[in-house]
């Protein structure tokens, strides 16, 4: 495996001056996606790669960039690190591509990344969270925000919102996404002048959580931080409730499923998303309208930040007047503007500096539903 990246990045060196020129001599420019399109996390990939589509749409539509049109060329990771690393591969040297969507999941984003660097390929990824994506350099962006954000965001909504200064956290140890989240909710909350009253951990694997819940119920919360995901939370949320705790649930995008997995013992729960389909930003509002009628089924948070990935780059290349990558990178890290996921501007890592929506369990029409809460702001 070793050697082969070699190769690879050999290949991306003698290549790179390709890249950086768009890597097209005709009147259209192609861009790449990597995408698990099959797979276990096929939605995620198939959902951002349909945004991606709809904003290529509406590019060409309008005169297309510089005066060229822009086409799409997806390969399918299925989510795994190798399979990206063959696609990147595939799309750079065969096809050319100076400019690579993807992937989904922040193991087969990180396959890539050192290999765009090398190659002077620009790589944003709509919904790859761990913080060390971009670190790999200069040309890799994310659309997304980074997993610590969103402890932020709860612990900020907690406290301003719910006005909740007794917080418990019950949070899986063995895995990075929920002691990550967990982290950051503890720090801040605790910063902003809350209380953690009680700090539980389980293991991966765990489905009774009484022992923490009953310590949690004498600790008496106004808030309960659940930064699992939905399978997880679906049971802890039956077992506090069991044990009469009452107060608001609130939790990150590890809980997109919650609905279909839980029932009225996830009502007053909270949690943050990239993008609320009933937001009632006019921006996302006729993006929800566009993709609603295109593909006839309803537009996700992927969906919505693939779409966003596409406007980036555009507005990037738009910026820059040139489709050369080395220019571009810079052009795109200095946006600042409003897009369908909220307004977007970049930290000196080329991560997002966005809000977050948080969105409500409640009931509707008979059965659970999420609904748009309120947009949670960067401090």
């Amino acid at each position: 495996m070793k050697k082969f990246i070699v190769v690879v990045l050999a290949l991306c060196c003698a290549a790179s001056m390709v890249f950086a020129a768009g890597g097209q001599a005709s009147d259209t420019v192609a861009i790449g996606a990597v995408f698990p399109l099959s797979g276990q996390v096929a939605f995620y990939g198939n959902e951002s790669r349909d945004g991606i589509l709809l904003a290529i749409d509406e590019i060409n539509a309008a005169g297309g960039l510089l005066g060229k049109k822009l086409s799409l060329i997806a390969e399918d990771d299925e989510g795994n690190a190798e399979k990206s690393v063959n696609a990147f591969t595939k799309l750079t040297t065969r096809d050319k591509v100076a400019y690579v969507l993807g992937s989904s999941t922040s193991g087969a984003t990180q396959a890539m990344t050192a290999l765009a660097q090398q190659g002077k390929v620009i790589l944003i990824s709509p919904s790859a969270t761990n913080t060390a994506v971009t670190r790999a350099g200069d040309y890799i962006f994310r659309t997304c925000f980074i997993d610590p954000f969103q402890g932020v965001v709860g612990a900020d909504f907690a406290f301003d919102t719910l006005s909740a200064r007794r917080a418990a956290i019950l949070y899986d140890a063995g895995a990075d996404y929920n002691t990550g989240l967990a982290e950051s909710f503890r720090n801040q909350f605790k910063a902003i002048g809350g209380q953690i009253v009680a700090d539980e951990a389980y293991q991966t694997g765990d489905v009774d959580f009484n022992a923490q819940v009953t310590r949690i119920r004498a600790a008496n919360p106004e808030v309960v931080y659940l930064p699992n995901y939905y399978n997880d939370v679906a049971l802890q949320a039956k077992q506090l409730r069991a044990q009469g705790i009452t107060c608001a649930l609130v939790g990150g995008d590890g809980w997109d499923g919650l609905i279909d997995n839980a029932g009225d013992e996830a009502l007053n729960g909270f949690w943050s998303a990239g993008f609320a389909a009933d937001t009632t930003d006019p921006k996302g509002q006729s993006f929800v309208k566009a993709f609603t009628a295109k593909y006839n089924k309803p537009a996700s948070q992927f969906s919505a930040l693939g779409y966003d990935t596409m406007m980036l780059v555009a507005d990037g290349i738009k910026a820059a007047g040139t489709f050369d990558t080395s220019v571009v990178k810079g052009a795109m890290a200095k946006l600042n503007g409003p897009y369908v996921t909220g307004n977007i501007r970049f930290d000196e890592n080329r991560d997002p500096i966005k809000g977050a929506a948080i969105l409500e369990i409640v009931r509707k029409d008979g059965k659970l539903a999420n609904a748009y809460k309120t947009t949670v702001n960067p401090k």
